[in-house]
C-alpha cells in the first residue's frame, strides 16, 4: 500500500514529531534539545500559481526536503511539539522545565514559561502538548499533571495554568480530543480522551475529570479517534477511541460507555506479551483502500496497518531494524511520515517509477544553504546535552536501544541543509 520515498537522517535520536496543518511542513523535537522544521516537496498534481515550482517528486526524483530553521530550543531533551489548530505558532517544551511558543515559520520564540514544579518542589519534566482550540493549550507531565494554559492571544502564554488535574496515577502517555457534538457551537473540542499507566479517563474543560476506567491489567500508550464506524443497535454509535497498549493489543472503547473496553484487536501477539504499540494515526479520506485504516507505530520497528471492520493486520512495513517507532502521523499531501530512533522516513502510496534514481546523501549537503531566522533567540551551540538522564521515560515503553548514527537515505527524494 505505501512506499517509502526517503530516509531523512537526524542528528540525534527523535523525541518527538509534528505536522503543520495546513502546509506540507515537518518538525521534529530530538533528544539533543534540538528543534528543526523541514519542508517537504510538493507531490505530482499538486496545485500551484507558479508554475516554476517542482511538483515533479514522483516523476523526475529531483525534489529535496528543505531544512527552513534549526536551533537548540532547549537545554535538556525536546520531549513534545505542537502546532496551533492555524499553524502559525509551534510549541515546544522539554527537561529543562520550560514551555515555548515559536513562529512556526521561523523558529523565533515569541514567548516561554516555566513548567510548573511537581509536588515535592522538582523540575516536572512534560510528556505532550496539545492546542485543544485557539485560547486552551494543554500539557502533560511526568508527575501526571494535565495542565490548561489560557491563550489570551495567538502568540502568548500565561504565566500559570488556568486549571490543573491528576485524571492518572502515573504520567500521561496519549491525549485525543473528541470531536464537538452537533450541539456545540464552537465547533472546538471540550473533552478529551487521556491514558496513563493502565487507565483510560476523560477530562471536559469546564468540568474535570469526568470518568476513569477501570484497572486495564497492561499499559496504554497510545490513542487515536475514529468516526464513521457501522453503529449497532444498542450502545454502539460507531464512535470509538482506539488505544494501542505495551503488549501489542489495540482496544477499541465506545464513545461515551468509558467503564472497559469493548473489543481487542492483537496487532502483534509475540509469545509472552507483543511489543509495545507506541503510536497511531487515523489514515486519512483519500488515502489508501477507502475504508477506515489505522496505521500502528510498533516498539519493533514495524509499521502495521490494521483494517478495521476485518480488525485485523493487512500491511506490515519497516521504519528501522532495531529502533522502535514513536511518531506517525500523515501530511496535507497524504503522505504518511514515521519517525523513531535518529531518522524519519516518508512515504507514499502506489508508487509508479519508471526508473530509479540514485539518492545523493554526501558531505556536500551541510554546506548547502539553510532556512534560518533565529536572531539570537535561542542557544544554538553544540553543547553538550542532557540525554542521558531522560532516557528512563522512554525505557518504559520499550525503547531501551541505544542511538545508532543513520546517514545513509535510500529514496527518491534529495535531503538538502541537513546537519
Amino acid at each position: 500500500m505505501f512506499e517509502n520515498l526517503c530516509t531523512l537522517p537526524l542528528s540525534s535520536e527523535l523525541f518527538t514529531q509534528a505536522l503543520h496543518p495546513t502546509e506540507p511542513i515537518l518538525a521534529v523535537g530530538l533528544s539533543g534539545g534540538h528543534v528543526q522544521s523541514f519542508r517537504l516537496p510538493a507531490v505530482a498534481g499538486s496545485s500551484s500559481d507558479d508554475d516554476d515550482v517542482d511538483t515533479s517528486v514522483i516523476s523526475t526524483g529531483t525534489s529535496t526536503i528543505d531544512t527552513e530553521w534549526r536551533t537548540r530550543r532547549h537545554k535538556g531533551s525536546c520531549r513534545t511539539l505542537a502546532y496551533s489548530g492555524d499553524g502559525e505558532v509551534l510549541y515546544s517544551a522539554g527537561t529543562d522545565g520550560l514551555l515555548k511558543a515559536a513562529d512556526s515559520s521561523t523558529g523565533q520564540v515569541v514567548s516561554k514559561i516555566l513548567i510548573p514544579f511537581d509536588p515535592s518542589g522538582k523540575l516536572d519534566p512534560p510528556t505532550l502538548i496539545h492546542a485543544l482550540t485557539p485560547q486552551t493549550l494543554l500539557l502533560a507531565t511526568d508527575s501526571a499533571a494535565l495542565h490548561l494554559f489560557d491563550l489570551r492571544a495567538p502568540s502568548t502564554l500565561s504565566t500559570k495554568p488556568s486549571q490543573t488535574h491528576r485524571p492518572h496515577d502515573d504520567y500521561i502517555s496519549s491525549l485525543t480530543p473528541l470531536p464537538p457534538t452537533e450541539n456545540s457551537t464552537s465547533g472546538f473540542s471540550k473533552q478529551w480522551v487521556t491514558t496513563g499507566g493502565t487507565t483510560l479517563a476523560v477530562t471536559d474543560l469546564r468540568r474535570g475529570v469526568l470518568v476513569k476506567s477501570e484497572d486495564q491489567e497492561e499499559e496504554l500508550l497510545s490513542s487515536v479517534f475514529v468516526g464513521g464506524l457501522p453503529s449497532r443497535p444498542g450502545r454502539s454509535k460507531g464512535q470509538k477511541v482506539l488505544v494501542g497498549s505495551s503488549n501489542g493489543v489495540l482496544t477499541l472503547w465506545e464513545r461515551g460507555v468509558w467503564d472497559d473496553q469493548d473489543e481487542r484487536i492483537i496487532v502483534d501477539g509475540g509469545r509472552g506479551g507483543g511489543e509495545s504499540l507506541d503510536a497511531l494515526v487515523l489514515m486519512p479520506e483519500g488515502v489508501g483502500d477507502g475504508g477506515k485504516n489505522v496505521v500502528v507505530g510498533v516498539g519493533d520497528g514495524t509499521i502495521r496497518i490494521v483494517k478495521l471492520g476485518m480488525n485485523k493486520v493487512t500491511t506490515e512495513l519497516r521504519h528501522d531494524e532495531v529502533e522502535g517507532v514513536v511518531g506517525l502521523g500523515f501530511d496535507v499531501e497524504g503522505r504518511l511520515i514515521s519517525g523513531g530512533g535518529s531518522i524519519i522516513k516518508v512515504w507514499q502510496e502506489k508508487m509508479n517509477l519508471e526508473e530509479e534514481v540514485e539518492d545523493d546523501d554526501s558531505d556536500d549537503d551541510e554546506a548547502g544553504p539553510k532556512k534560518r531566522a533565529m536572531d539570537g533567540s535561542d542557544d544554538d551551540s553544540d553543547a553538550d546535552s542532557s540525554e542521558e538522564e531522560d532516557r528512563g521515560r522512554k525505557s518504559r515503553k520499550k525503547r531501551r536501544k541505544a542511538n545508532r548514527n543513520k546517514n545513509v537515505g535510500n529514496g527518491i527524494i534529495g535531503l538538502k541543509g541537513l546537519e
